[in-house]
């Protein structure tokens, strides 16, 4: 009798034992998954100060702009802040943080880096987070009489967005925002947005590369939820049979 009730007690705490790693194993799996993803996350505390006058006028973090390109958008603007004194900056970034749009992104940003009524004049900021491929523009209040907000909000969302929804082209977006931007700002004729040719093709069938991220996720936490599940089940029967 005694012997039986060691039995079933080791048993108990054989399946305990399994149960209790099992629930460790996805809570572990849960935070690498969530948790990666927020690690990744940007706000505009993450970025260095910038001051009026400080050359600089591109910076890249999602690393979606090539060297040639980020240097030919900054030879546009320095030559624009010398002969205007406007100044125009472009940021990327890979992911915000939970919550925030865009377009609170650039309003934050703006105002950390100018936090001054004289400091914002003449300023122009042209965000873009590259995992929605949203874009978005904050400028002083003494430009908008030159670039309305419908004007910049023509750039964010035409001259920005057709190359990106022709195959997410940032380099050949960012430099028509540039043109478009420096020749606004330097009192030319606005040349306006992109003509967008219509292209009828048929639907592809190819997952998009956000959609097969969230599909891989999901099969690695059904996978192992069900490994937390069998294991403990199939131990406990084991362990029966060789009694």
């Amino acid at each position: 009798m005694i012997q039986h009730l060691s039995q079933i007690l080791n048993r108990e705490r054989l399946v305990q034992y399994f149960s209790v790693s099992a629930l460790a194993l996805i809570l572990m799996i849960q935070v690498w998954l969530f948790g990666a993803a927020a690690a990744l996350a940007t706000g505009a505390y993450s970025f260095p100060n910038v001051s009026p006058g400080e050359p600089t006028w591109v910076i890249d973090q999602a690393s979606v702009l090539s060297r040639l390109t980020r240097g030919e958008i900054s030879t546009q603007l320095e030559e624009l802040a010398e002969a205007t004194g406007k100044e125009v900056r472009f940021v990327t970034i890979h992911r915000l943080d939970y919550g925030e749009t865009i377009e609170s992104f650039a309003s934050q940003l703006f105002e950390k880096w100018f936090p001054t009524p004289e400091a914002q004049e003449n300023q122009v900021l042209l965000a873009l987070d590259n995992v929605t491929n949203g874009a978005a523009i904050h400028t002083s209040e003494g430009l908008r009489s030159i670039l309305p907000e419908e004007t910049a909000t023509s750039i964010s969302q035409e001259t920005v967005m057709v190359p990106l929804r022709n195959g997410n082209k940032y380099n050949q977006a960012f430099l028509d925002a540039s043109d478009r931007l420096v020749a606004i700002l330097s009192g030319q004729p606005d040349p306006g947005p992109p003509v967008i040719e219509v292209n009828i093709q048929t639907e592809g069938t190819f997952a998009k590369a956000e959609e097969t991220d969230s599909k891989s996720a999901t099969i690695i936490v059904v996978a192992l939820l069900v490994v937390a599940t069998v294991i403990p089940m199939a131990t406990y029967f084991l362990y029966q049979a060789f009694q």
